[in-house]
């Protein structure tokens, strides 16, 4: 009897190429191995740096940054796209199209502005509004880390009140969902607080004293996207109960993950699985 192949579920990340490979693009494609979906990417930027710190960025053309990500949407069994750092305004908002033109798959955004170490944006000054306006109600689910947060809202964002204000009202954006990361947070516990479906649910876990490791917020929204594809791949839509035990999947992968962070070379540790 003839056994019947099963395709594998695809995740597409669009970001940028960290060579070090402790972040972008590189970090994303181990996480969805993790996650069990075969990872895809395109590259919305190139940069100079290592584990030691970003030392320069130069950002695509939209033109080729769609076209890249456009060949493997027509062609692969994609089931979810993580967003991560785009440059320009213009990137900002081909990848917004983009999305909406692939609106039947759930899209993880991600944006990062500054890099952990280092000067050079990945994002540049003009383009944060077109992140709110264009990329925002998009998503399915949006992942900021405090200073993200503060920066899209104009206001200060320091504890767990506030983040569960800042989930909520960039929320109102459109997106499906805001998760506001704690890490930053004081006190013994990390406290990430989800906006989703007009409920606010906190997910926390005991804080880890770690060296500083380079790339966790593009791992754990890339863990998000390709547990998502994963779950997607025989049927369409996400509903609120598959996010939310996606993101709590991630999360505790990702806190085993950071507790076990590797030295792979001067400056920032790493995340393996």
């Amino acid at each position: 009897m003839r056994s019947e192949r099963r395709g594998l579920a695809c995740a597409l990340t669009i970001g940028g190429l960290d060579p070090g490979g402790g972040a972008g693009i590189v970090a994303d494609l181990r996480a969805f191995a993790a996650a069990g979906a075969f990872g895809c990417a395109a590259v919305a930027l190139t940069t100079v740096q290592s584990t030691a710190g970003m030392r320069s960025a130069r950002y695509a053309s939209p033109r080729d940054v769609v076209s890249q990500a456009e060949e493997v949407l027509r062609s692969q069994r994609v089931r979810a796209v993580k967003v991560g750092a785009l440059g320009s305004r213009r990137n900002v908002q081909a990848v917004a199209r983009l999305l909406a033109r692939h609106a039947g798959v759930p899209a993880i955004v991600d944006v990062p502005m500054r890099p952990t170490r280092g000067r050079a944006l990945l994002l540049s000054g003009d383009a944060l509004a077109a992140v709110e306006r264009d990329l925002l109600p998009r998503a399915t689910l949006v992942t900021v880390n405090l200073v993200e947060a503060e920066a899209l809202l104009g206001e200060r964002v320091r504890t767990v009140g506030e983040a569960r204000d800042a989930a909520r009202r960039l929320s109102d954006t459109g997106a499906r969902a805001v998760l506001v990361k704690g890490g930053h947070m004081a006190g013994p516990r990390a406290i990430d607080v989800l906006a989703v479906d007009g409920e606010v649910i906190e997910l926390g876990a005991a804080r880890l004293r770690v060296d500083p490791t380079h790339g966790t917020g593009c791992t754990f929204a890339s863990l998000i996207a390709g547990r998502l594809a994963v779950r997607d791949a025989g049927r369409r839509g996400v509903g609120r109960d598959d996010l939310v035990l996606a993101i709590r999947w991630a999360k505790r992968i990702h806190h085993a993950a950071l507790a076990r962070s590797v030295d792979v070379g001067r400056g920032m540790r790493a995340i393996v699985f």
